[in-house]
């Protein structure tokens, strides 16, 4: 009967894992980058390259603290989120609604990364692998803050740019139905007013008539 595999097991298993996936984003990134149109996007997708680069680096360090080869085993995950963002990149969409695809694409990646990086860590404190813990949380802080960086993009105008774009005739629509309000706030207060300023004491001349 074969032995059963222990956490140590699942822990070198997961680290092939997300080696792979991280070699994956490598050759990812610089697609995404080229299809931005915004050139904060754009930047955001090159810095995170470079940071996968040192992601790399980083896994092959935790590899020698515990003692095991550094080798992949193909992420079936990171590859289907990758081909979701291929599919997207062939999609005719106009500039701000292609900037907001890529952005959901590459927050896909992150969210990924950042559930395996939070294992990664907690297994190697829990097996007493410090400095191996260590470095895994310096990504995964990494990976929360691209997380973040690429919220505050889509929601500091790419958003709302892609929602306008998509229903302009709503807008115009909004548009003119506040300059007819306004129009007619305007004739009518007058009116209001001289039935404000008239109305007690023309209540009082009708009581006395």
């Amino acid at each position: 009967m074969a032995e059963a595999g222990t956490l140590h097991d699942a822990f070198i298993d997961e680290l092939r894992d997300t080696y792979d996936a991280e070699k994956q984003l490598v050759k990812a990134l610089p697609k995404l980058a080229k299809a931005a149109c915004s050139a904060e996007l754009k930047a955001a997708f090159e810095e995170h390259l470079e940071q996968t680069l040192t992601h790399v680096e980083r896994l092959e360090q935790v590899f020698e603290e515990i003692g095991e080869t550094a080798r992949g085993k193909h992420c079936d995950g990171i590859a289907g989120i990758i081909a979701e963002g291929k599919s997207i990149m062939d999609e005719d969409f106009d500039e701000m609604t292609m900037d907001a695809c890529l952005i959901a694409a590459g927050q896909r990646a992150e969210h990924y990364e950042m559930a395996a990086y939070g294992t990664l860590v907690a297994w190697a404190e829990g097996m007493g692998h410090a400095d191996a813990a260590r470095l895994l949380q310096e990504t995964l802080d990494e990976e929360k803050a691209a997380d973040e960086k690429l919220s505050s993009l889509a929601e500091g105008g790419i958003n709302q740019q892609a929602a306008e774009a998509a229903h302009p005739d709503e807008d115009e629509e909004s548009d003119e139905d506040n300059e007819e309000e306004a129009e007619e706030e305007q004739e009518t207060a007058p009116m209001r007013a001289g039935r404000a300023a008239a109305g007690p004491g023309a209540k009082r001349m009708s009581r006395r008539s």
